[in-house]
């Protein structure tokens, strides 16, 4: 057994590093266009990966997760705009404007049952695109707010690219380290249960609200590099479609991985990007997979596949147990 432990390590270890190899690499490879398309599906990546530890680990069913990300952009690219904040800065605060504002729909909703979160999260994020439209004196509207870039000194993408795929890895590693810590372990007990939870113990409300900032938090820094990359932000990037989007990629990838997440996020992004040429069909072919995946594959398809090779999972995990117990 100890065997199987010391390849299943050294497979992880060794087809992490040849991933992360391609992954820099890439650019040198990719034209232009094709370099864009993978900014934007890292973009997604991190969008979905958070969600996921949102929604696959704390249970916590938001459909505010893109209102996060715009008041990300919006606070960075207001901030540049009226006040000349620079673009790094305007991100950094723009992330903890996001957190804030978690936390105070954390302090309002997180004791209402997770249909009654759904409603109002959805509500939320309805209502603050409504307002930055409609205030488009302040913040343009539909004009668009214009930003300034992040790399003024040049107009590669390669910055860019390596800036979002860094960004992804941190992210990836800090929400790692939380699942697999006793935050971790309270957040899935009170997504099992949370009568249970608090039962032995486990402040509830207090965990809750912190996995919800910790995730509005990385969606507002995900929606800062996206405003300062495209360098002009509309209220059109929180539609309720950009959220259905992200909610298909992270259930296609599996809401309880959070790397399945994130490749699902990479690869959705990247195949309807490819299937352009289909236009309507394209997202037929989705809706399809989609609802393929939700009847026969409740925890995502990419997930199963990364716990056939790697041997993970939860009965993996209740076996381990099981053997150190014994």
């Amino acid at each position: 057994m100890k065997t199987n432990d010391r390849r299943t390590r050294l497979l992880k270890w060794t087809s992490g590093i040849l991933i992360l190899i391609l992954l820099v690499v890439a650019p040198i490879f990719l034209p232009d266009y094709w370099l864009h398309v993978s900014i934007i599906s890292l973009f997604y990546a991190l969008m979905a990966s958070s969600w996921s530890l949102l929604a696959g680990y704390a249970g916590l069913f938001s459909l505010a997760h893109i209102a996060f990300m715009g008041i990300g952009a919006y606070t960075s690219g207001l901030l540049g705009y009226y006040l000349g904040v620079p673009p790094v800065l305007g991100i950094i605060v723009g992330t903890l404007a996001s957190g804030f504002v978690g936390l105070i729909i954390g302090f309002l909703c997180l004791r209402l049952k997770s249909t009654y979160l759904a409603l109002f999260t959805i509500a939320f994020a309805e209502i603050l695109r409504i307002v930055i439209k409609s205030e488009h004196m302040f913040t343009r509207g539909d004009k668009g707010l214009r930003l300034d870039p992040i790399f003024p000194d040049t107009i590669s993408r390669v910055p860019y690219y390596y800036l979002i795929l860094a960004l992804l890895l941190v992210c990836l590693a800090f929400m790692f380290w939380i699942v697999r810590s006793r935050i971790g372990i309270f957040l899935r007990a009170i997504r099992e249960d949370e009568t249970a939870a608090a039962a032995r113990g486990v402040d509830v409300v207090k965990y809750k609200i912190l996995a919800f900032i910790i995730t509005s938090m990385i969606a507002g820094l995900a929606g800062g590099f996206y405003a300062h990359y495209t360098s002009i932000i509309t209220p059109n990037i929180m539609v309720l479609l950009q959220m259905d989007l992200l909610l298909a990629m992270a259930i296609i990838g599996g809401m309880e991985s959070l790397v399945a997440a994130a490749i699902g996020g990479f690869i959705i992004e990247y195949s309807l990007e490819v299937l352009r040429v289909l236009e309507f069909w394209r997202m037929v072919a989705f809706g399809v997979l989609l609802v393929v995946t939700l009847r026969f594959a409740q925890n995502g398809l990419i997930a199963p596949l990364l716990n056939r090779i790697y041997g993970g999972g939860p009965k993996a995990e209740l076996r381990k147990r099981e053997e150190e117990a014994a």
